[in-house]
């Protein structure tokens, strides 16, 4: 059996329950793909963007209706190194994806020396949905996995001064009609290493210049996620719960399409 075979393999078999069923979870949940959707999955070169992939292969191979997968990879600046481990691995994987160029690292790094990260991001997804619209998809599919989320809800609290979750959908503010997916949100992350591992497959992080330092807020904060758990194990659990789970009589405040409301707007004193 070719390599890519067995690889895919491992996800339906090997780790039905660890991303498999979890993967197939989030789609039926959260209402994520519907018929005759075409979808742009973004593939950053990492881990987690390239099971998507494979993920997403794999349900409209054997999915109970018919949607489109096109693969895109942009390159936002990447080194020859790091570009060619990730044409390596599309190859390793049976990828079929489109290539483009930007130059993300470079504007955002300008922009913002000490923290480009939140501006890269901005940017990538107007490259993205950009190039989405051109092939004529629908929606985009992220990797982001449930520690995304839950580093994303502490980023927010300790750097911005908010309570704000990472949604496994969102309409574009920007781009009529287009829809951002993320079908790995109930995967953790260790068990997207595992399944690396297990298959002896090696990828690229981030590759920007902040990362590489290992200066960005977000390990930052999976450090600080990993001293919590030692002393409660479930604390990360618990964290990705809280969003699902905000008591909104207890909330000073909270902004709902962009229109802040009050606690003492409806108080009273009964």
């Amino acid at each position: 059996m070719e390599r890519y075979r067995e690889i895919e393999k491992s996800i339906i078999k090997k780790y039905r329950k660890q991303i498999w069923a979890k993967f197939v979870k989030a789609v039926k949940e959260y209402e994520l793909i519907l018929p005759n959707d075409s979808i742009a999955v973004c593939i950053s070169g990492g881990k987690d963007s390239m099971l998507l992939a494979k993920c997403l292969e794999e349900l409209k191979r054997h999915g109970q209706f018919k949607f489109d997968v096109k693969y895109i990879v942009m390159d936002p600046g990447y080194n020859q190194k790091n570009l060619a481990k990730i044409k390596e691995n599309l190859s390793i994987l049976n990828i079929d994806a489109i290539v483009f160029e930007s130059d993300i690292f470079k504007v955002s790094t300008k922009l913002n020396k000490e923290n480009p990260c939140y501006m890269c991001a901005r940017m990538r997804r107007g490259y993205l949905y950009n190039k989405a619209k051109e092939l004529g998809c629908n929606k985009i599919a992220l990797g982001h996995h449930m520690d995304d989320v839950i580093e994303t809800i502490l980023m927010n609290m300790i750097y911005n001064g908010r309570y704000g979750s990472m949604p496994p959908k969102l309409h574009s503010d920007n781009f009529l009609g287009m829809e951002l997916i993320r079908p790995l949100y109930l995967i953790r992350e260790k068990d997207i290493n595992s399944w690396a591992k297990s298959n002896k497959l090696s990828f690229i992080d981030c590759a920007c210049s902040i990362t590489e330092k290992k200066l960005g807020s977000r390990l930052l904060v999976k450090s600080l996620i990993k001293d919590m758990e030692k002393f409660n194990p479930d604390a990360s659990l618990c964290i990705f719960k809280s969003s699902n789970n905000i008591n909104l009589n207890t909330v000073l405040g909270y902004y709902k399409d962009n229109q802040y409301k009050s606690f003492l707007d409806e108080y009273s004193d009964k």
